[in-house]
């Protein structure tokens, strides 16, 4: 496994990150425990997870459960692991009373990490992620909480997720004000089909000492199934995708993320592997090089936003 430094730390993580949220969703917990060890054992050491995670079932916290359950198990899990999670969204938890819906906000954050805690049955994290911007927030207060939380060694890094490039801004602008460590990195959308963070979130990230971890590296399944969708539109941009693929000998779903793994502006994707399997191939990108030459052509095919201002049409 390849290590890289996140952001403007000496923490180093996996060149690819495992991302959990099919867990207690598409996969079982059996299933998601041996997706976990292969992981592992592959060398991956970021695990990256969401409070929210199984709202779509109406299980909001049933995969930092299975990730308790297994950390539980012992063997030396918890301690090869960065373990992070996320705070933001309404839990459908009564006692909040009115503050359950979603937002960031000291109170919230206080008691969503001690759920988050007691589930995934730790003491700490690695990483405490605000899993989207709340645009009523005050800054300073958010902040202020997070230098608590570390100053009391229940958090080591706060984070942002889905933040846009002027808040990031924001963040490491009012963290040098309290002369204290901001945000450790962004966690963003961004795939070939979705490259607008190119244009500000990036840049911003990298200006400011953050690192960047990505999500959604096949689009949602699209990049992985572009091959049954080119059938359908033989003249369309995935036909394009897959036929230079083709040219490579490479599986369209391990270019597009081999595609991510050349990015600079990109410290880890997040692979969702929804069993061993998945996971299996995803391990394939770390050992593709994909030339210059070729990297022109996929621009071709998906262009980019292009850097501000110099790509402004005048």
């Amino acid at each position: 496994m390849q290590y890289t430094k996140l952001g403007a730390t000496n923490l180093k993580i996996s060149r690819l990150c495992l991302g959990t949220m099919n867990f207690g969703i598409r996969t079982d917990e059996a299933e998601s425990f041996c997706v976990m060890d292969a992981a592992l054992e592959a060398g991956i050491n970021l695990f990256d997870t969401g409070n929210n995670y199984g709202k779509f079932i109406g299980k909001e916290g049933i995969t930092e459960t299975i990730i308790g359950r297994w950390l539980a198990q012992g063997g030396g899990r918890r301690e090869r692991v960065i373990l992070t999670t996320k705070v933001y969204e309404d839990m459908k938890n009564p006692y909040d009373g009115p503050n359950t819906e979603p937002g960031l906000t000291r109170y919230k954050i206080r008691r969503h990490l001690k759920e988050s805690l007691e589930r995934l049955q730790t003491d700490h994290l690695e990483i405490y992620f605000l899993h989207h911007i709340d645009r009523e927030m005050n800054l300073e207060e958010v902040i202020d909480t997070f230098s608590y939380l570390i100053m009391q060694g229940t958090v080591d890094y706060m984070a942002t997720s889905n933040f846009p490039g002027w808040a990031l801004a924001d963040i490491a602008a009012a963290a040098r004000e309290r002369r204290i460590f901001g945000s450790i990195c962004e966690e963003h959308k961004y795939n070939l089909c979705c490259r607008l963070p190119e244009l500000e979130v990036l840049p911003s990230a990298r200006a400011h000492g953050m690192g960047m971890i990505t999500y959604s590296p096949l689009g949602g399944g699209m990049l992985a199934n572009a091959a049954e969708e080119a059938k359908k539109n033989p003249d369309g941009q995935l036909a394009r995708f897959v036929s230079l693929c083709g040219e490579l000998g490479e599986d369209p779903k391990t270019v597009a993320l081999a595609w991510i793994l050349h990015n600079p502006d990109v410290t880890a994707p997040l692979i969702g592997p929804a069993n061993v399997a998945e996971l299996n191939d995803c391990l394939k990108a770390l050992s593709v090089r994909l030339p210059k030459d070729f990297l022109r052509k996929l621009d071709g095919i998906f262009p980019g936003p292009g850097v501000a201002p110099e790509a402004y049409a005048w």
